[in-house]
């Protein structure tokens, strides 16, 4: 081989080493490249950022993780009620007409305090037979005692005497039955003994609480099967569940339940069993549950619908719950959504769901007691999250 042709041979082979070099080592540098990108990915998968002007916008709140009773329960609807033991339906005891109204609904009211003035004929004539019958009677036993007197002192003879006597038992009979004939119509005595008029009494509250519901009207003609007042001692409330027989057997006079209101999102409350009915609803298979809870703020009310977990059998451990809106589903499991201090930043982390309780879910893993967790936003904080994860995989592509 000529000289020059070797040195061309030679130049060609350090030409082709040089373009096979550069592939490995880009292929390397892209290597080390998707390790510190896949690297960044785990550091960032536990932190959500939401720029501020957006949360301004969402609708987020927080609950904290509670832990409650555990153990086998029943979830049993109801409807929230009256304390019947502190609660009273007030009527005329007889046909009346309104005078005047002394008290009006929300008021706070005391036991013998006047509700309503009324006005009644048949109560006018009862009043005055009765002070007829007062006034005979009287009559009768001054003149008895004159006659005995008399008779004493040998004026009268004795058969005058016993006449009077006599005469007196009759007036003191006569009064004993207009007494008892004003009693029957359900006046008490002072009202019976009232000066402001021989047809007029008063209505007074039987029970300290709160006037729930005003019927009576000015003018109108009332009659004893119309209620005209409720009043209740609103600061302590009853809840009737109905459980199925199977369950209702198992429930334990005093234990603890926790009660959710749609109308009250987000916050539970804690009532006591109070008493278990007796009899089985042949239609229904269901047990009455009469569950008790203070109401010391007044936000709950009469009427109100509720859902309540009762724990069945005996006491047992506690179980770890958050509302069920909370817990996220993702593609590698279910998320919870914890706020940390600086504004728009929450924590991603993994949790272990248990069973559905009522409104909540238990968790198993991955929480603990007292910590906050967001419930409204969490869906949109999940969004935002696999938002993320697909502009990672198109800025990859």
């Amino acid at each position: 081989m000529k000289p020059s042709h070797f040195l061309m041979a030679f130049l060609l082979g350090l030409s082709a080493c040089k373009r096979e070099a550069p592939p490995h080592e880009e292929e390397h540098a892209h290597e080390q490249e998707t390790g510190k990108h896949a690297h960044g990915e785990d550091e960032d998968e536990t932190v959500v950022h939401i720029d501020p002007e957006m949360l301004r916008d969402l609708r987020v709140t927080t609950a904290p993780v509670q832990q409650r009773p555990g153990g086998e329960g029943v979830t049993a609807l109801g409807e929230l009620g009256v304390n019947e033991d502190a609660y009273a339906e007030v009527a005329t005891p007889i046909p009346a007409r309104v005078l005047a109204l002394r008290a009006t609904p929300g008021q706070q009211v005391k036991k013998g305090q006047p509700l309503v003035e009324l006005q009644s004929p048949e109560l006018g004539k009862a009043r005055a037979a009765l002070q007829s019958a007062q006034a005979r009677a009287h009559a009768a036993r001054q003149a008895a005692e004159r006659k005995r007197t008399l008779g004493d002192e040998r004026i009268v003879a004795q058969k005058d005497v016993q006449a009077a006597e006599a005469e007196a038992a009759t007036a003191e009979a006569e009064l004993t039955a207009a007494r008892s004939e004003l009693q029957a119509l359900g006046v008490d005595a002072q009202e019976a003994a009232g000066a402001r008029g021989t047809a007029g009494f008063t209505l007074r509250s039987p029970v300290d609480g709160t006037v729930i519901e005003r019927h009576a009207v000015m003018g109108q003609m009332a009659e004893p099967s119309q209620s005209l007042f409720h009043v209740g001692d609103l600061s302590r409330l009853w809840l009737t569940v109905h459980a199925f027989e199977r369950d209702a057997v198992r429930i334990q006079p005093g234990a603890l339940a926790r009660i959710t209101f749609a109308a009250i999102p987000g916050k539970d409350f804690t009532a006591k069993v109070g008493f278990v009915g007796q009899r089985v609803d042949p239609a229904s298979r269901t047990i009455p549950v009469r569950l008790e809870l203070d109401n010391p703020d007044g936000v709950l009310r009469p009427g109100m619908s509720a859902s309540a977990f009762i724990p069945l059998g005996e006491k047992g451990a506690t179980v770890t719950t958050v509302p069920a809106a909370a817990l996220q589903r993702l593609e590698n499991g279910w998320y919870a959504f914890l706020p940390k201090k600086e504004e728009g930043i929450f924590e991603r982390r993994q949790v272990g769901r248990g069973r559905t309780l009522g409104g909540d879910v238990e968790v198993l893993s991955g929480l603990a007691p007292g910590e906050q967790v967001v419930v409204d936003g969490a869906f949109l904080l999940r969004a935002e999250v696999e938002k993320s994860r697909g502009g990672g995989e198109r800025h990859e592509h």
